[in-house]
């Protein structure tokens, strides 16, 4: 029987030939992954050592006192909505991945990957369970994440900090960079924060709000705002802000006004 892998340009069958001496299954305990074998029923019929441990933690969630019970059991076991799972493993065709949640306890990402028959069909699946982590780790992760994405400060000329803001700007996100932008400026005499729009995928009075609040709050500590990466979208709307707020389309028209403003 063949794996299919996926390589760069789709799904393309394994080449080669295992050497007589190793064992394919000694192969797959070697790979250092979570590496789970189950039949056409979706039951579990072999695992790999690291599958072992891993599984020794996650098995007291569903009752089960050791890995070694879990060889002959259904993956439905393991899922809260069964059917759901049988129609996505009836229809899979090439490699599956999907984030899922260990009884509020693990987070991992499941890759499974149909077994192609010599003959056509499929005569079992491997499932791998990657980047295992606990759910009070992934929170911390996510959290973290959000927080550097949120506020993207960069210094880019003398006294001058740059924000790339992308994505949404809603309210606490906006508190949230407002608040360290303010502290930054303070602490290193910052003269003028150039704010790049472009990445906004959304312009709506509260965001129009959030600008006006947080250039009115710099304003307050003697550093200027600048507005850049004024897309024809953004146009009509930002014309609704105070016109004592510079605009420029571009990040380097806005800079060159900065260096203009120092240099007089």
């Amino acid at each position: 029987m063949n794996l299919t892998i996926e390589g760069a340009n789709g799904i393309m069958a394994a080449i080669g030939t295992i050497p007589t001496n190793i064992s394919l299954l000694s192969a797959l305990d070697h790979i250092g992954e979570t590496i789970m074998i189950a039949d056409t029923s979706y039951n579990i019929r072999w695992m790999n050592s690291e599958a072992c441990r891993l599984l020794t933690e996650v098995s007291p969630l569903y009752g089960i006192e050791s890995c070694e019970e879990m060889i002959g059991m259904n993956m439905d076991l393991f899922h809260r909505m069964p059917e759901h799972q049988k129609k996505v493993m009836g229809e899979l065709k090439d490699v599956h991945r999907a984030r899922i949640n260990i009884r509020n306890e693990f987070v991992t990402d499941i890759v499974i990957t149909p077994i192609d028959g010599e003959e056509g069909g499929i005569d079992g699946y491997i499932i791998m369970l990657m980047d295992v982590t606990t759910q009070a780790e992934e929170k911390e992760r996510t959290e973290k994440l959000i927080k550097e994405l949120s506020i993207p400060m960069l210094h880019i000329w003398d006294k001058t900090l740059a924000l790339p803001l992308i994505g949404e700007f809603d309210k606490a996100r906006s508190d949230q960079l407002t608040a360290t932008v303010l502290t930054e400026c303070a602490e290193k005499s910052i003269e003028y924060v150039l704010l790049d729009l472009s990445g906004i995928t959304e312009f709506e009075n509260q965001v129009r709000y959030q600008i006006q609040m947080m250039a009115d709050s710099l304003s307050l500590i003697g550093t200027s705002c600048i507005l850049v990466g004024i897309s024809p979208q953004l146009a009509m709307s930002i014309v609704q802000l105070e016109s004592n707020i510079p605009t420029f389309s571009s990040a380097n028209s806005g800079l060159h006004y900065i260096m203009g403003k120092q240099n007089q």
